[in-house]
C-alpha cells in the first residue's frame, strides 16, 4: 500500500470562518479531506459556496451530539429546546443503555442522510471521538454499512513529543495523555469490529495528544518514526479570518499552507490523499 497521509479538517460547516479555511486549505495548500457537520450553522454554505469550489476533496459525517441543535427528538442528549447538553462521561455511562443508544442512533442516522443528501461521502468520524465509545462504535459500524460508507475512524495515536518544552508543562497536556491512554483502549476493541464489518479506518491517527496545541511541528514529529506501510490521518480543526477565533485553530489553519511541511511530509515517503481516493 505504501504510506499514506490524509489531512483533515474537522467541524466542517460549523461556522463561516471554518468553512473559508477549508476553501483555502483545498485550493493554496494540501488539505485533502474534511468533516461535514449536519447541524451546523453554516452548513449550507459548506455544501452551496464551498464545496464547488473543492471538486477533489473527500467528505466525512461529522457526527456531532455535544453541541448544537439536534435533528431529531432526543431527549436523553439535549435540554428541552433541543440543544444537546451532555457531556462524555455522560455518554460512556450510558453507553449500553438500550433507549439511549436508539436515540443515538436515529440522531446519527438523520445527520448521515442529511449530508450524502448533499454530496458523496467516503468516511466517517465524530466531534470530541463521541463515536470511539465501543458501543456507540459498534452502532456507527453498522450505520456506515448500511449507507455504504467504508472508512470510519479509529484514533489510536502513537505517544511521541516534540521539542518545544513549553507544551509539555501545560495542564491540557496531561488530560491530552489520559485521552491518548483511553482512545488507544478503546481502538484495540473497535478495529476488531472494523474488521468484523468489513469496514476500513486510518492506522494511525494525530492530533490527540496536541490537542489545541496542533502546528506543523507536532504533525512533522508524529509523521518521523513512521517507518511501515501504514495510513496515517491527521485531525485538525483549521478556522481563519476572524478576531473571535481560538489561536489554536489559526495555527491549524496555518499547517494546511505550509509548503515547507508538504514538502517534508513528501520526503518522508508519503502520499498525501483522501479517503475518497482510497
Amino acid at each position: 500500500m505504501g504510506k499514506k497521509f490524509v489531512l483533515n479538517a474537522d467541524d466542517f460547516g460549523m461556522s463561516k470562518e471554518l468553512n473559508k479555511a477549508v476553501l483555502d486549505g483545498y485550493n493554496n495548500g494540501f488539505l485533502s479531506s474534511a468533516s461535514l457537520c449536519a447541524n451546523g450553522s453554516a452548513f449550507s454554505a459548506a455544501v452551496n459556496d464551498i464545496l464547488p469550489e473543492c471538486p477533489g476533496i473527500g467528505i466525512g459525517v461529522h457526527l456531532n451530539i455535544i453541541e448544537g441543535k439536534a435533528l431529531t427528538n432526543c431527549p436523553m442528549l439535549t435540554d428541552k429546546s433541543g440543544n444537546f447538553n451532555k457531556g462524555y462521561l455522560f455518554f460512556i455511562l450510558n453507553s449500553n443503555n438500550a433507549e439511549f443508544l436508539k436515540q443515538v442512533e436515529n440522531e446519527f442516522r438523520a445527520q448521515i442522510e442529511k449530508v450524502i443528501s448533499q454530496v458523496a461521502v467516503d468516511h466517517i468520524d465524530s466531534h470530541v471521538h463521541v463515536h470511539a465509545i465501543p458501543p456507540i462504535f459498534k452502532l456507527v459500524c453498522n450505520l456506515a454499512r448500511e449507507y455504504n460508507i467504508k472508512f470510519v475512524r479509529t484514533q489510536f495515536e502513537d505517544f511521541y513529543l516534540i521539542p518545544s518544552f513549553k507544551k509539555h508543562l501545560k495542564i491540557s497536556y496531561i488530560i491530552n495523555l489520559i485521552k491518548i491512554l483511553l482512545l488507544n483502549f478503546y481502538s484495540s476493541t473497535n478495529k476488531k469490529v472494523i474488521v468484523e464489518k468489513s469496514l476500513q479506518t486510518n492506522d494511525y491517527i494525530l492530533g490527540v495528544g496536541y490537542t489545541g496545541m496542533m502546528n506543523s511541528e507536532t504533525v512533522e514529529y508524529g509523521l518521523k518514526n513512521i517507518d511501515e506501510p501504514v495510513l496515517v490521518e491527521a485531525l485538525i480543526h483549521p478556522c481563519a479570518y476572524s478576531k473571535n477565533i481560538i489561536n489554536s485553530h489559526s495555527e491549524e489553519f496555518k499547517i494546511t499552507l505550509d509548503k515547507r511541511l508538504e514538502d517534508s511530509i513528501r520526503r518522508m515517503g508519503f502520499e498525501i490523499t483522501n479517503y475518497k481516493k482510497l
